[in-house]
């Protein structure tokens, strides 16, 4: 699963140009690349902002999303965490194809590798029970998040089958439980649809415990099944911190059951990729999936 090219260079000259034309009051900021992803990239400007950009055509609707969206989803979870809600929109231009976003720069570093204590697991308990509520009839629609597991039964077979996938032959048999499982009956509810742990930045206190400082990354913002985003329990948190945050969030066995198998499904993915710390985490992840 090798990054995707680049169909549009982003460079820090097209975002100082980009603003320049239409956020001229930002144009002087120094800017400097913070991160090229999978489908955005992300330009920090000055001290307290970013630019997000996509990097290719299938994201450029993401980002539409999350300027529909995002600032109402930042407000449902403002009492526990802060969100990277529009600050400024910008439109294509200057050779530039899509639309793109002015974002809040939050301190901290991306969880990533490194399981998370149960402070963390308290706050993503409290982001997901506020997050998930019934979505409105025209919130984006995901066709590989938050939908019953039984769709993407194919493709996780086809990754487990192949090479890359650490105790494949375990996780088919706990994918097969997942997807047997009874299906979700409620509305259709947010979820962020990417909670795995490069999504989450986290920062140490003066006292040295560590905190959740932001949520990230809601291209894959949907409604639907809330398993999805349960799966973090698995693929961000310690041992401990999974006691915790199963007890907080208090779903049921089939919900809990679906999300393991979500878990199943994105951790195999990440164990394709070519970077080494999303293998880092899918490796973990699987262990945990495996040997609780």
């Amino acid at each position: 699963m090798p990054t995707p090219p680049a169909e549009h260079d982003v460079d820090v000259a097209l975002v100082a140009a980009l603003l320049r034309d239409q956020h001229p009051d930002l144009a002087d900021l120094p800017l400097r690349v913070a991160a090229n992803g999978w489908d955005n990239v992300l330009v920090r400007a000055g001290d307290d902002l970013a630019v997000r950009l996509p990097r290719r055509a299938a994201a450029a609707v993401l980002v539409e999303h999350e300027q529909r969206w995002l600032p109402d989803l930042a407000a449902l979870v403002a009492d526990v965490v802060p969100v990277p809600a529009p600050v400024r929109t910008g439109r294509p231009a200057l050779g530039y194809p899509w639309s793109w976003s002015v974002v809040p720069w939050f301190a901290g570093t991306p969880a990533g590798p490194v399981a998370q204590g149960e402070r963390v697991a308290r706050a993503l308990a409290a982001f997901v029970q506020l997050l998930h509520v019934p979505a409105p009839a025209d919130a984006p629609v995901n066709p590989v998040r938050a939908v019953p597991l039984a769709t993407r039964d194919a493709a996780v077979r086809a990754r487990l089958d192949g090479p890359g996938v650490p105790r494949a032959l375990a996780l088919g048999e706990a994918w097969r439980t997942a997807v047997a499982a009874p299906a979700h009956h409620g509305p259709p509810v947010w979820v962020h649809g990417d909670l795995h742990p490069c999504n989450l930045l986290v920062t140490d206190d003066a006292d040295g415990a560590r905190r959740l400082a932001a949520v990230v990354d809601f291209g894959d913002v949907t409604a639907g099944d809330p398993a999805v985003d349960l799966a973090t329990r698995w693929l961000t948190l310690d041992r401990e911190a999974r006691r915790t945050f199963t007890t907080a969030v208090a779903a049921d066995d089939a919900t809990w059951t679906r999300a393991r198998g979500w878990a199943v499904a994105i951790a195999s993915a990440l164990a394709t990729s070519d970077e080494h710390a999303l293998r880092t985490v899918a490796a973990r992840a699987i262990d945990a999936v495996l040997d609780d």
